[in-house]
């Protein structure tokens, strides 16, 4: 006997424990959601609401199309009766009947896999319900498609679309898709491609594409038709390239460009409220200068765009983006990836362009400082555009395009940033590599171990070994080389990727130069697949052995890399009774120990960072998080001496972590560190590419910046390429002296064997 379908209509509206709010979407990315393609793996499925309590996840290893399904999957012990997923639409679509379709695929299910929609009227009342519940679709069963229908409502504003799995097992939905009349709902005209071929631009084209790149993304951010997600953007970007690039000059791309806008959008009604900016306490303002700039616009389109501006109401809700809950990165829904794009094809390759520069220059909170010196450069970023929209219109393959994507990210010059989904693009090209650990230690690249432990000694190489020459070309001219395609805050942390890559390329054997104290020495290793390497080593600069150790009678050490915070008192209990603490961030923490453990560490409440945040109702402007983030003394306390030691792979976390146990009285020993803190934000690209950046502003209390700067040590200490052949841990060895120094002679030279690697 199944389940009455009114029942079924009761429990997918009513929101459970476990359940997040149904996701309110415009119809003209639909196609996205219902293929879970905008998903990650392991994550509840980008822009839908429903059961988000760990029962339904994008499933990255099955799927009936595409890259991902999602994945239902339930035990005895699952909360509730059932897990859902559920999207909301407007019906702003006419027709006479309704179709909604999905595949199923099923394991070991005892209970139903289902799909089901309901049409409802502006006071919520139900017009019509369909299910396949009835059908009781359990056991295990291959990808199959099942359809329900309903006649269109005239009376219906709201449609409910969604799946349903009830008992246990496991099933997947994938290719979900709603139809009126036969036809797929939602603007589909440019879904086979752009149809824009670039071979080359001229300076015209090339300004009077700037020019768009600018309108278009202020006009997401701003314009309310647009905001409320009315629009397939995208392609409405389509509609206007053509007329654009055909302009002769610049006032004909501006008038082609203010009529796009007055048939595609029309005029921004008077706000009343209007929002205003708040700058009791404002970080930076939004950089639309150029809203007035007649020269560059015109009289009639800069009006136009001035009174969009104006004309802003209070908090809007932003379909393209919001804020995350607690942090308040920025959260960028809804956007597309077309993943199953055929490349190359210029109209999106601008788009992915034209989209990746605006969320940077919208919601990109450290924009002030991707110059290496900003104050000279205060045109940067739009310099960044104009340099490059020719390698993004004209890459003629995938590859091409994927390598204009890791330009772009490099040049924020921020180490979060990164292109993810990549296909050999990033140089040095290879899926083999040396079986060595590699660091640049006074300078120079050196083997600093094993990423092996029987194919790295067999290389010949030892640790110490100075790479000089990698297949004939020299390191320097290489680095050179490589250096654009590294997107990282600083020196450091660049030095720290290049040296982790450089040895990548083809498997089999290689030609290397080096310099083995003073003898120089040509070898042969084989470069070994990357599958065979133990590559989580280049993470971590830390001591080998357990999370906590006592180094001699009186000294203890933490390393992060294996922490647990809910051991956070058992080890300040562990080193009661010493006189110095060292605690070990030269690696990514395991865990988030900043408060459990950093509070263990205060003698009393005190500050260590303060945020800043995005304004999604002034977008470009970026307001202080308040109060600051700080610490509250607990106990057990921990009174001895701390030290903490950080390099370049400190980052983010890592880095957020050494500010508060410097805070808490800690003394920092090592080097700079990687200059990127803040929760990372995720940039859907079309082609099915991600580009990463930090969504968090984090500064010192007294607001001096962190990022690019990085947490710079109180005692500098880098290794010596000596230090290496000699298999010391020199940074380790000069916190034991600090330490050590109120009651002990400093020693001329480490002897002890915790001082080594």
């Amino acid at each position: 006997m199944h389940t009455p379908w009114r029942l079924i209509l009761c429990v997918a509206l009513l929101a459970s424990a476990s359940a997040q709010t149904p996701q309110t979407l415009t119809a003209w990315n639909l196609a996205q959601i219902l293929g879970f393609e905008n998903g990650t793996p392991g994550a509840f499925p980008a822009g839908w609401g429903g059961s988000n309590d760990g029962t339904i996840v994008i499933d990255g290893q099955v799927a009936h199309s595409g890259q991902y399904s999602a994945r239902f999957q339930r035990a005895a012990s699952s909360s509730g009766a059932f897990s859902d997923l559920l999207v909301s639409i407007p019906i702003g679509f006419a027709g006479k009947t309704l179709q909604w379709s999905g595949f199923i695929k099923t394991q070991d299910v005892s209970g139903y896999a289902a799909i089901f929609f309901g049409e409802y009227d502006a006071q919520g009342n139900n017009l019509g319900f369909a299910t396949t519940q009835w059908l009781a679709v359990q056991g295990t069963t291959d990808w199959t498609e099942y359809s329900i229908t309903l006649p269109l409502n005239s009376q219906a504003t709201q449609l409910n679309i969604g799946a349903l799995f009830g008992g246990t097992g496991t099933a997947w939905a994938d290719d979900l898709q709603l139809l009126v009349d036969g036809q797929p709902v939602g603007d589909h005209e440019f879904d086979g491609g752009s149809g824009i071929t670039i071979t080359g631009l001229s300076n015209i084209q090339i300004q009077n594409l700037v020019t768009l790149a600018k309108v278009w993304g202020f006009l997401k951010y701003y314009h309310p038709a647009v905001t409320s997600g009315q629009h397939q953007w995208d392609y409405d970007l389509f509609r206007v390239l053509p007329a654009v690039l055909a302009a002769v000059d610049g006032p004909t791309a501006n008038q082609a460009i203010a009529s796009w806008i007055a048939a595609r959008l029309g005029t921004v009604a008077p706000c009343n409220p209007c929002a205003t900016l708040d700058t009791s306490d404002l970080y930076m303002g939004a950089n639309l200068d150029w809203l007035s700039d007649v020269s560059l616009l015109g009289s009639s389109l800069s009006q136009t765009l001035q009174s969009i501006y104006l004309n802003r109401t209070p908090a809007p809700p932003n379909f393209f983006v919001s804020l995350a809950t607690g942090a308040g990165n920025p959260l960028f829904q809804n956007e597309l990836t077309y993943a199953s794009l055929n490349l190359p094809d210029s109209g999106y390759q601008l788009l992915g362009l034209f989209r990746a520069w605006n969320m940077v220059q919208y919601f990109y909170p450290d924009r002030d400082v991707m110059a290496d010196d900003q104050a000279t450069s205060p045109d940067y970023w739009d310099d960044v555009l104009q340099q490059s929209i020719p390698g993004f219109a004209t890459a003629q393959s995938s590859l091409a395009y994927q390598q204009q994507l890791l330009l772009l990210s490099a040049m924020i010059n921020d180490t979060h940033a990164a292109i993810s989904n990549l296909v050999g693009a990033h140089p040095p090209i290879g899926s083999c590599q040396l079986p060595v650990q590699v660091r640049f230690v006074e300078g120079v690249p050196v083997v600093v171990g094993y990423l092996s432990a029987t194919a790295g000694p067999a290389s010949g190489l030892q640790p110490g070994d100075v790479i000089q020459q990698l297949d004939g070309a020299a390191v320097t001219d290489l680095i050179t080389q490589w250096t654009p395609f590294y997107a990282d805050s600083n020196q450091a942390a660049r030095l720290r990727d290049i040296g982790a890559d450089m040895t990548q390329g083809a498997c089999g054997p290689s030609s290397v130069t080096i310099l083995r104290g003073q003898q120089p020495l040509s070898l042969t290793p084989d470069r070994v697949p990357n599958t065979s390497l133990d590559l989580s080593a280049n993470g971590e600069d830390d001591r080998p052995g357990s999370t906590f150790q006592m180094l001699g009678w009186d000294i203890g050490y933490l390393k992060l890399s294996s922490v647990q915070a809910a051991q956070s008192a058992s080890y300040i209990e562990s080193a009661a009774t010493t006189r110095g603490l060292i605690i070990d961030i030269r690696n990514y923490p395991s865990d988030f120990v900043v408060f459990t453990l950093g509070d263990l560490l205060a003698s009393e409440p005190v500050y260590f960072a303060q945020l800043t945040n995005g304004d999604v109702t002034n977008p470009g402007a970026f307001h202080w998080q308040s109060p600051p983030v700080g610490l509250t003394p607990a106990q057990p306390h921990y009174a001895g001496k701390v030290v903490v030691l950080v390099d370049a792979i400190t980052q983010s976390q890592a880095e957020y972590t050494a500010m508060a146990f410097r805070a808490a009285g800690a003394t920092i020993i090592g080097s700079t560190t990687a200059g990127a803190d803040g929760d990372v934000s995720q940039v859907p690209l079309p082609g099915g590419f991600y580009f990463y950046f930090s969504g968090l502003g984090v500064f010192y209390p007294d607001h001096n910046p962190t990022q690019r700067v990085g947490i710079v040590p109180d005692i500098v200490v880098t290794p010596t390429i000596a230090g290496i052949r000699a298999g010391l841990d020199e940074v380790l060895a000069e916190a034991v002296r600090q330490i050590e120094r109120p009651t002990k002679k400093r020693p001329t030279a480490p002897v002890s064997p915790f001082w080594t690697y």
